[in-house]
């Protein structure tokens, strides 16, 4: 059975209350409010809906994620990358960053990343726990993605692409200043076939919540508008 969350609680059902079909729906109803939405990911759920749908929360099983000891770099894109073509940065613009990852997509009418969650996110990010990844040509912005950043573990929500391997830039980018900085583990969500490419692979929900456990609370500071690509 399905728990609806009431918005004067912030307590999640166990993980292992999740449904197996739709694989991993945990949860409806509730709001997104920040103390909700740090309390999401530290439980080891997010949110997951369209518009007119109710909040939906998720912990799937298995979990997709990407140990940073383990990122695969094409030969390609290596090649992308050592050409210099693109220049990356963190934090400098995630409003900007946020609102192309919700723009609609070729292959999709409707996004996920409605209004509500746009603010929601940007409310994280003033908190210093929600981070950009901005690539750019120039001066134009061509590509990004977002996430969250909790102990030695970051949570990725979303990523776009205006020119060729331009968000693969800013990911792989990513991942190796999470990596020098000690983080542990780059929570995917859901497997694509993007990830997979990069060395990401499927967890149980068991081994994923035992890994927060172990490092939520772990310090590990990063400077991130310090970083650049």
């Amino acid at each position: 059975m399905l728990t609806w969350l009431q918005r004067d609680s912030l307590h999640f059902p166990a993980l292992d209350k999740a449904l197996q079909e739709p694989n991993g729906l945990l949860a409806a109803g509730g709001d997104l409010s920040a103390e909700r939405l740090i309390m999401a990911y530290r439980h080891g759920c997010f949110p997951w809906f369209s518009d007119g749908q109710p909040i939906l929360w998720w912990s799937p099983d298995p979990r997709t994620v990407l140990f940073p000891n383990e990122l695969h770099i094409s030969r390609s894109l290596g090649k992308v990358m050592r050409q210099g073509r693109y220049r990356v940065t963190f934090d400098q613009d995630f409003a900007a960053v946020i609102t192309a990852c919700s723009e609609p997509r070729a292959y999709a009418n409707e996004t996920w990343i409605t209004s509500s969650m746009r603010k929601a996110y940007l409310e994280l990010h003033k908190r210093g726990l929600a981070h950009s990844v901005e690539v750019w040509q120039d001066q134009q912005l061509i590509g990004g993605l977002y996430g969250l950043a909790m102990g030695r573990l970051f949570f990725g929500e979303s990523m776009f692409s205006r020119a060729d391997n331009a968000s693969k830039v800013g990911f792989v980018t990513l991942v190796e200043h999470l990596k020098a900085a000690g983080f542990v583990m780059i929570d995917c969500q859901m497997p694509t076939q993007h990830l997979h490419s990069f060395g990401a692979r499927a967890i149980s929900r068991e081994l994923f919540a035992s890994t927060l456990r172990q490092n939520l609370d772990q310090p590990c500071t990063i400077d991130w508008q310090s970083c650049i690509g």
